[in-house]
């Protein structure tokens, strides 16, 4: 690669590089067709073959009607590649760089045609002799050294031909890169940059290709038993084609994207109605416009969605248990609604073997509308850009008229599920959270354990309860039963473990459910800075700020949250318990927790945010002093599903 860009200068020398590639396109598309027609013809049978060349036609290119040939350029170029003994790859390597230092100050396209048109000169003449009958071009013929018989030459012809043809179309496949580089910017189809930035390599295959063409050339006007091997250029040439065609492949599909994406927000912007947006988004043009039905296991036309509101579920190939479940309560609750409809859109670059064995086991779960397919969906630019999707799943929720009522309702439906039905922005902003004196209760709904409903609808006590510290979880327990055991007091309170417990204590998919929506419900908020002022939200973001300590805990009656916190505080707390059973029984169980907790310092606190793109508020401030906290930006896995 250094070797190649060492040759080149600068593009100083302006030349119509298209008008000479198709003056030599067209000779050596000709000749190769001559050289065709002479192999297989008999010798009795040449005298025609002038009547059968194809005429020009209306569809062939021409070059500018003002365009001059540089003769001596090209003679020039012949001269450096003719009569060179045919040989190993290396020969062709040091020619070729010759070749592209004497060219350093043409662009890299047209480096590469003046080399082809050099050899089209010589070629094209070649087989204009080979083919005709008449004295002048037999005498002609002798002096250019054309052989008599060329049927001993057959196999040899029909390699370079072949190469000759890969070769033009590697060419062509340049200029193809070149002509969309001048209409499309690289920050739109950005294939383009890096496409563009390997031309000088494809343009030295190319031009070494056409190097040992010539030397093949060569060794036949020779008439000699030896000649030049083409294989090792063939399987060159060729790989190269099939790069350059996959880069154009990949440039068409980016540009079918930024059309499909100026398109939609055109369609957005003026609200027409749904299925215009469904169609720009989904399918490519001339695609046959259906989706799956998983209830009916049958394929549909997207026209069944017509007229409805469109829960738009885009996420990857990673959905997790949980996700199913809760889209499958909205899917049974939206059945009993009129006009809605839940519709999974996967987002997948490139989609392999594993990819869609994994894309049908998905499917398999779902019951309600899918898109099938095995290539990205054109509309996955806007999809990126204008509702923020990375990698995190989100739900888009769309009405009949194609207006989108909230660009990510998943948070709010994995903290509510049906309760946030129909799911629009300006219902969030009615903030159920902050009416809601039972929030606790009611996002606890789907946690997968089988007694918690039953506490939560009797009022009972439940320490929930957790933390990174197993022996703290054992104090906590042994501490906590024992509270519940004191005949005195004759409380009654039940115990749920959310965090990593000993064996047997912790169950991780109801962990993964209890914070899932807990950052859910975060998110679902209103503003940043209305949550500041907001009590219950104030709450929320304690208990996000529990995923970092080594203990902690959380005492609710019912639906309410009596007191959190963390646990050497909760572990104080108990303790006193014991120590004031009398104080307890005048002040009451929820009040001796509360005063007991909001007595000392509070220690240092963080809260970890899941990076969501457009959902990261700029300051926040904390939860127990409403000071701005110090910013941070915390990256972790736990390796959940």
């Amino acid at each position: 690669m250094n070797e190649i860009c060492a040759t080149h200068v600068h593009d100083d020398e302006t030349f119509d590089s298209e008008s000479l590639f198709i003056i030599a396109g067209n000779i050596l598309k000709r000749a190769t067709h001559i050289a065709d027609k002479v192999l297989k013809g008999s010798q009795s049978h040449q005298e025609n073959l002038e009547e059968k060349v194809p005429k020009a036609n209306s569809e062939e290119k021409v070059p500018k009607a003002n365009f001059k040939p540089p003769l001596c350029t090209l003679n020039q170029l012949f001269a450096e590649m003719a009569c060179q003994a045919p040989g190993d790859q290396g020969i062709a390597y040091k020619t070729t760089k010759s070749i592209l230092t004497k060219l350093s100050s043409y662009s890299w396209e047209t480096k590469v045609v003046l080399t082809l048109a050099a050899f089209s000169f010589e070629y094209g003449n070649f087989w204009h002799l080979a083919q005709s009958s008449d004295q002048l071009a037999k005498s002609v013929g002798i002096l250019k050294r054309v052989p008599e018989g060329l049927q001993k030459y057959k196999n040899s012809i029909d390699e370079l031909n072949k190469v000759i043809n890969a070769t033009l179309e590697v060419i062509e496949s340049i200029f193809q890169l070149q002509r969309l580089s001048m209409i499309y910017d690289t920050k739109d189809v950005p294939a383009l940059s890096s496409a563009r930035g390997h031309i000088s390599v494809d343009v030295f295959w190319a031009t070494t290709t056409i190097v040992a063409c010539t030397t093949q050339m060569c060794c036949i006007k020779s008439d000699e038993e030896k000649t030049q091997k083409l294989s090792p250029f063939a399987n060159k040439i060729n790989s190269t084609l099939v790069f350059l065609k996959t880069r154009i492949e990949t440039c068409y599909k980016q540009i079918e994207q930024i059309k499909a994406y100026k398109q939609l927000k055109k369609i957005i912007r003026t609200h027409t109605e749904i299925m215009e947006v469904l169609k720009e988004l989904i399918f490519a043009k001339d695609n046959l416009q259906e989706i799956f039905y998983g209830s009916t296991k049958q394929r549909v036309s997207i026209e069944v969605l017509r007229k409805n509101n469109v829960l738009l579920f885009f996420s990857g190939l990673d959905i997790s248990t949980d996700d199913i479940l809760i889209l499958k309560s909205i899917d049974d609750g939206i059945r009993t609604k009129d006009q809605y409809k839940i519709l999974w859109i996967p987002i997948v670059e490139k989609w392999t073997d594993e990819l869609k064995m994994k894309f049908e086991t998905l499917q398999s779960k779902m019951s309600w509308y899918i898109v099938q397919t095995t290539e990205p969906i054109v509309g996955i630019r806007f999809i990126k850009e204008e509702w923020k999707f990375e990698n995190q799943p989100i739900l888009v929720v769309m009405n009949p008229q194609g207006q989108v009522e909230h660009t990510n309702a998943l948070h709010m439906i994995r903290a509510w599920g049906m309760k946030a039905f129909p799911f629009t922005k300006k219902f969030e902003e009615q903030s159920l959270v902050v009416k809601e004196s039972n929030w606790f209760g009611d996002i606890m709904v789907g946690i997968d354990h089988p007694n918690l409903q039953e506490w939560i609808k009797e009022e009972k006590y439940v320490f929930f309860y957790g933390g990174k510290d197993n022996e703290w979880i054992q104090q906590f327990v042994r501490k906590a039963t024992s509270l519940a055991n004191n005949k005195e007091t004759n409380i009654s309170i039940n115990f749920l473990c959310l965090e990593n417990g000993k064996k047997g204590e912790n169950d991780v998919r109801i962990r993964g459910q209890f914070w899932s929506k807990i950052e859910s419900l975060f998110f679902s908020a209103k503003t940043y800075k209305e949550t500041e002022q907001n009590t219950v939200m104030r709450e929320i973001q304690k208990l996000l700020s529990f995923k970092n300590e080594s203990g902690w805990a959380i005492l609710s009656k019912g639906s309410k949250v009596v007191v959190s916190d963390i646990g050497t505080k909760i572990s104080k707390a108990l303790d006193d318990f014991e120590k004031e059973k009398g104080n307890v029984r005048d002040m009451g169980f929820d009040t001796f927790f509360k005063t007991k907790l909001d007595q000392g310092d509070h220690p240092c606190c963080s809260v970890d945010i899941p990076f969501i793109a457009g959902n990261i508020p700029n300051q926040m401030k904390c939860h127990h002093c409403l000071r701005v906290m110090e910013t941070y930006l915390s990256f972790k896995c736990c390796h959940i599903n």
